[in-house]
């Protein structure tokens, strides 16, 4: 007995994870169902609820810090006519909502006013309201446009696709990359000193013949993409104060150029900066001075429309998405802690004069002051040829209580379309219904074309933290492979509203099986005397949308609210139909505690916003805590992350594999453990896939039709975020950006890697 407690300690030494959580963390779970799995729930006489939408603050994953870390289906609904339209799909209505054209904080919605407050815990037997749009629009044959050599925004393009067309590294000579340049910022900070924890997750940005890189000190370096020297660099001056995060945070820049830019004039092409205290940046991409013109002397103050609920600035962590003339702008918040916070809202504003054209809403004007968030703090996407922008909408506040927000918020937790030119809704489907998960829509849907039953069909993937991939007409909103209403439990908590149905799709099947928690892990349970099998116990879990609770060890959180998939969203490769995504495992629980009782505990919050948090003006505090042993071994069995191809053709996955190695104590533990992840991939047409993205800080080039690992290099620090490809004097780069991440373990970084063939 002896020998066998010294060899588990030993393991525990080796392949203990830290799971903390994170900015956005996945769901653990076993080999996925073929289709959506059912709940074990009984379907309810009533009809199936309307999808909302809401949204929340920036990306709060819990991942593990380190991992040692039926019904029939439902027929595809027509979104042009409001009559026959099903529960499942779009719904158009003539009086929807629209932006505020040269307004700011005005009402945005006019969405149903029936309130429920007092019900009790029974399920909510009423269906949600129909999703509303705005007037039909002429359906167009427009494609997504092609990609060029270069990387000119955050996902490579705006339809979010991550695909470059370079052909020069193939998947027969990757494995000869060598390092071209490596740059240190010198803008990174462990938490130690006088200033917070840095988490630097940039996309590098090509254009105008520069490499453009943001830092999380809120500074702006402008490159030589083939030496990595400076040509200059730009320091915002901005306060280094976590203000509405527990880090540091910055996801880069963005990058707009005129149609036809006038040599000899300034600012014909604009680089933009957004910082943590709400300040956008407009910098002449030439030489880095500012753009006098653009709103007050180079900068916008966005939180001069933050008027309802102000308890923090509007911060910009994520890049503005950048479309035609127009800089979209979302932002954003403190996550967790208030029930009543900054209601959602994004902004469209002129590229070179700041002058705002528009404001999109989220929440109803009349339930705005008593809840908030449901914002859009992720990237989003468009369709440049048909006008529409999509925004990816978080959850409302607070964010595991709905008894202050029981009313209908139908953009709440949603994928919306809104018309580029005035901000007025076109579709929206809500893909969580009163969401007290914390379910974001938290990445930037993918745009494509797709040719499913010979037909072609300009799709929308929206990848999410449930692990779910809902496919639909970006035209339309309408379904494209059938996504069902299904039944989910309800829950216990007096005053709360609970759906009687969710959203599941069909095809492609969930990305892990949700309607049971994962196999207890029989080395951390072992390990830790059974500590793991006593919490499976103690949790209460009835499938993925098990309501928070006060009882026992509280819900087992599976999703976790970080999200199987995060912000980095799915790769497309147009030629080959091939979607590419990373996923992560983990599980949690989440406790409810009475005011009261809350207040006696006087809990501290975690990292990555685990532990405890108050949501001061709910009756109810919360703890959200990863299920781990003693030693912080994941209680659930591996893999802790994986990487899969799907053909969108059929919505059938092609490969998936365990992805990266946990890392603890210099250790790597074994490869089909797999790592959680952070960050997004890219792919090319030569049939390869680039990626960072896993705790062993080490970036990774896959075979994009097999999954077979070809090529790897180790940097400094994890990264997360999504590589750039581009190429510059006839040859091919792939750069990363090895920022780290304090959820994926202890290591942040200020480094810059960009790899290149052998020069011959």
């Amino acid at each position: 007995m002896n020998r066998l407690l010294r060899s588990t300690a030993i393991l525990t030494l080796l392949a203990v994870p830290v799971f903390a959580q994170q900015e956005d963390t996945p769901g653990p779970t076993g080999e996925p169902e073929a289709v959506a799995p059912e709940t074990g729930v009984p379907a309810p006489d009533e009809a199936a609820p309307e999808p909302e939408a809401a949204a929340e603050a920036d990306d709060a994953p819990a991942e593990p810090a380190e991992a040692g870390a039926e019904s029939d289906a439902a027929p595809a609904r027509d979104a042009a006519d409001p009559d026959t339209a099903e529960t499942e799909g779009a719904t158009p209505a003539a009086n929807a909502p629209a932006a505020e054209p040269d307004t700011a904080g005005e009402d945005a919605d006019t969405s149903d006013d029936a309130s429920a407050e007092g019900e009790g815990p029974e399920a909510d037997a009423s269906p949600e309201p129909e999703q509303e749009t705005a007037q039909a629009r002429p359906s167009s044959d427009a494609k997504v446009p092609a990609s060029g050599p270069g990387w000119p925004s955050f996902h490579g393009q705006v339809s979010g696709a991550k695909y470059s067309p370079l052909e020069q590294i193939t998947p027969e000579n990757v494995g000869e990359l060598e390092l071209a340049w490596r740059l240190e910022t010198g803008d990174v900070s462990d938490g130690s000193g006088d200033l917070p924890a840095t988490v630097w997750s940039a996309t590098p940005i090509y254009a105008n013949d520069l490499l453009y890189i943001g830092t999380p000190f809120y500074r702006v370096l402008a490159v030589d993409p083939a030496t990595g020297e400076e040509v200059w660099s730009f320091d915002s001056q901005s306060t280094l104060e976590a203000l509405t995060q527990p880090a540091l945070k910055n996801r880069g820049v963005a990058y707009w150029e005129a149609a036809e830019p006038v040599e000899g004039e300034a600012c014909q092409r604009i680089v933009y900066l957004g910082t943590m205290d709400a300040q956008l940046f407009a910098l002449d991409a030439d030489d880095g001075a500012l753009c006098e013109d653009f709103a007050d002397g180079g900068v916008l103050d966005v939180n001069q429309w933050n008027t309802v609920n102000d308890r923090w600035p509007l911060s910009l962590l994520q890049p503005p998405t950048i479309v035609d003339d127009h800089v979209i702008i979302g932002w954003a918040g403190n996550d967790w802690d208030w029930a009543e916070a900054p209601p959602g809202s994004v902004f469209s504003v002129n590229a070179q004069t700041g002058e705002l054209e528009w404001t999109f809403d989220t929440i109803p004007e009349e339930i705005r002051e008593r809840t908030g968030t449901a914002n859009v703090w992720t990237a989003m996407s468009a369709d440049e040829e048909r006008g529409i922008v999509y925004l990816p909408v978080a959850s409302p506040s607070p964010n595991y209580w709905g008894g202050n927000r029981t009313e209908d918020i139908p953009y709440a937790t949603s994928t919306t379309a809104l018309d580029i030119e005035t901000g007025e809704v076109i579709w929206s489907r809500q893909w969580v219904h009163h969401d007290i998960w914390d379910y974001d829509i938290n990445s930037a849907p993918t745009l494509m074309d797709i040719t499913v039953d010979g037909e072609e069909i300009p799709a929308l993937m929206q990848a999410t933290k449930m692990g779910f991939l809902f496919v639909v007409n970006r035209e339309t909103g309408e379904d494209i492979w059938p996504i069902e209403e299904r039944a989910v439990p309800a829950g216990d908590i007096e005053g709360e509203r609970y759906p009687p149905t969710q959203p599941f799709p069909t095809v492609p099947a969930p990305l892990i099986d949700q309607s049971t928690l994962p196999d207890v892990w029989p080395l951390a349970d072992i390990a830790s005397f059974g500590e793991c099998s006593a919490l499976w116990d103690e949790m209460q879990y009835a499938g993925m949308y098990q309501p928070p609770t006060t009882e026992g060890a509280g819900a087992g959180a599976y999703p976790n609210s970080a999200g199987v998939v995060q912000w980095g969203g799915v790769g497309f490769d147009p030629e080959r139909q091939l979607a590419v995504v990373n996923l992560s495992h983990v599980v949690q629980y989440i406790q409810l505690y009475e005011r009261e009782e809350y207040d006696r505990i006087n809990g501290e919050a975690g990292p990555g916003e685990s532990g405890f948090h108050p949501q001061t003006g709910a009756p109810y505090g919360m703890s959200l805590k990863t299920a781990l042993n003693r030693w912080g071994m994941p209680c659930w069995k591996p893999p802790f992350g994986e990487l899969a191809a799907i053909d969108m053709s059929s919505g059938e996955i092609v490969w998936r594999k365990p992805f990266g190695s946990s890392q603890r104590y210099g250790f790597y533990m074994p490869e089909m453990w797999g790592s959680p992840t952070i960050g997004g991939p890219a792919v090319t047409a030569s049939g390869l896939i680039f990626i960072g993205a896993t705790m062993d800080a080490k970036v990774r080039a896959y075979d994009l039709q097999t999954g077979e690992e070809l090529w790897e290099d180790l940097t400094e620090a994890p990264s997360v975020s999504n590589p750039a490809i581009y190429e510059h004097d006839g040859a091919q780069y792939v750069a990363f950006v090895s920022g780290g991440n304090s959820i994926l373990k202890p290591s942040v970084g200020d480094m810059v890697s960009v790899y290149r063939l052998p020069v011959e």
